[in-house]
């Protein structure tokens, strides 16, 4: 396997500079970027010297990911040298930032350009060869593979429109600026030995090949577009393959036709293997045990789905939701024996999905928690029969008013108090001691927030959110205790613990 020996610095054009602020090169910048590594255990001599070079050559500080500067999050320099941490923890993190924060909802970002460019540059280091599970997708796979899709995801938003809500003209023509260059680094990886290598690979240059300027080099990789991914076990990958070669004026009706029988059979046989009188039960089950595992992402973006329209405007839905006041006849600030914070005794925090609310970032240590909050949590811990461990399974903290609810010991859930600090807010928008009805109505009718789904304690559940949103009793009413949680936790029932379900 060839190595890509180019570095990252002398992938950009001469004209990006003048184009995309940020982007230059100093002893200063160099000096900032190395103070931060030591304070977040990182060292740039972990990394390639490209990447170095890379993280030296560009003003990060004037460059902003997704919520630079909110939540405690890493910038994304942090981000970037978490890849090749030594603690797989950090590493699966990182990952999970590339995609929360340099292409949040399918957006790009001033930073996101520079960043991929480095992490095109990471590619042929080979502790890039060690295997994890990822954030964003099933099974377990080379890191490289899964860095491989972060470009193909970058890509694929690259070659869509402004109006398609991926981001500022000036952040889509730096993204589009850099194509070319990130196509050299990738074909190499054709002819990994390893299938999931090789398959992130061809699928990101099939998204590459977007680029007009890589048009004359479509012909040369059509085939290994069609042979490799068109019988791949990732659905994605198939849809790339479908959707390339259909744009480059290929007949895909077969392969189309292949995916809509395989979908059905699938359906088919699930509802077989659910129905315990079903005739045939027994062997839908073991047809559907011999199936490959579908490895694309857990989320899968929605511009590939099939179904996916572009979002309308949200329109405005009033009255908002407003919390409750005292009822007459109780002591200020209570409704019978029940205490209720007033809004001046609330901290505001402001919610940004599937990233973190007020202070407090998803995937955080309950260590990080307590510093950032200032205050100590009642733990409450977990036996795993398996393994015999005791694990963290949620703290309460009463001064702050929330639950942190963990999985693998970070930080996946967080339930507000309704009745005692923090307000959350969404758009501005009260979602903590709320009355129920309201804020779901208002919710529904705010339509880029997506589906809504119930639990089973009928409990709304917007997933393209990450918000659930439950009731806590204050005298006669019931109030909103918003639930904000990651993709896993949408399942409700199997995730909360028991103590949450029979809170009142």
């Amino acid at each position: 396997m060839s190595r890509i020996g180019a570095t990252a610095g002398a992938l950009l054009p001469s004209n990006v500079s003048a184009r995309t602020p940020g982007i230059g090169s100093g002893r200063n910048t160099a000096r900032m970027i190395n103070k931060k590594a030591v304070r977040h255990g990182f060292d740039d001599a972990c990394l390639p010297s490209t990447a170095q070079a890379e993280l030296a050559g560009v003003s990060w500080s004037k460059l902003p990911h997704s919520c630079t500067g909110l939540y405690g999050l890493p910038d994304t320099p942090d981000v970037l040298r978490g890849l090749l941490a030594t603690d797989p923890t950090r590493r699966v993190q990182a990952v999970w930032d590339l995609y929360r924060l340099l292409l949040d909802q399918e957006r790009l970002f001033p930073a996101t350009a520079p960043a991929a460019l480095v992490v095109a540059a990471l590619l042929d280091d080979p502790r890039t060869l060690t295997e994890d599970r990822w954030e964003r997708r099933a099974g377990t796979r080379p890191l490289r593979a899964e860095l491989l899709n972060w470009l193909a995801s970058f890509a694929d938003v690259a070659r869509h429109d402004v109006q398609d809500g991926v981001g500022t003209p000036q952040d889509l023509a730096a993204a589009r600026t850099v194509r070319p260059r990130l196509h050299a680094r990738v074909t190499p990886y054709y002819e990994d030995r390893d299938p999931r290598v090789r398959e992130a690979a061809v699928a990101a240059t099939a998204v590459l090949l977007a680029d007009p300027a890589l048009a004359a080099a479509i012909p040369q990789h059509a085939p290994a577009v069609r042979d490799v991914l068109t019988s791949s076990a990732d659905s994605y990958y198939r849809w790339i393959a479908r959707d390339r070669l259909k744009a480059w004026g290929n007949d895909t009706a077969g392969l189309s036709a292949r995916e809509e029988e395989h979908h059905a059979a699938v359906g088919q046989a699930s509802a077989l293997a659910e129905g315990p009188f079903e005739e045939g039960q027994g062997q839908a089950i073991r047809w559907l045990a011999e199936q490959p595992e579908d490895t694309t992402a857990l989320e899968p973006p929605r511009r590939w789905h099939p179904g996916w329209t572009r979002p309308e405007q949200a329109t405005p839905h009033w009255p908002a939701p407003e919390p409750p006041t005292a009822v007459q006849g109780s002591a200020p600030g209570y409704r019978g024996a029940w205490q209720i914070s007033g809004a001046e005794e609330r901290d505001e925090w402001t919610f940004t999905p599937y990233v973190g609310v007020g202070p407090l970032h998803f995937g955080m240590t309950l260590e990080e928690i307590t510093t950032s909050l200032g205050e100590y949590g009642s733990v409450a811990p977990s036996y795993a029969r398996e393994s015999g461990e005791h694990r963290l399974n949620y703290a309460d903290f009463h001064t702050t008013g929330i639950r942190a609810l963990f999985q693998k010991n970070r930080l996946e859930c967080v339930a507000v108090n309704a009745l005692a600090r923090p307000q959350v807010r969404l758009d501005g928008v009260p979602l903590t001691g709320c009355v129920p009805s309201r804020l779901e109505d208002w919710l529904v009718h705010r339509t880029t927030y997506g589906r809504l789904m119930y639990s089973p304690a009928a409990d709304p559940v917007f997933p393209d959110l990450g918000l659930a949103i439950r009731t806590q009793r204050a005298g006669d009413v019931n109030l909103t205790r918003p639930l904000f949680l990651l993709h896993d936790w949408l399942a409700l029932w199997d995730y909360l613990p028991s103590e949450e379900w029979n809170l009142r």
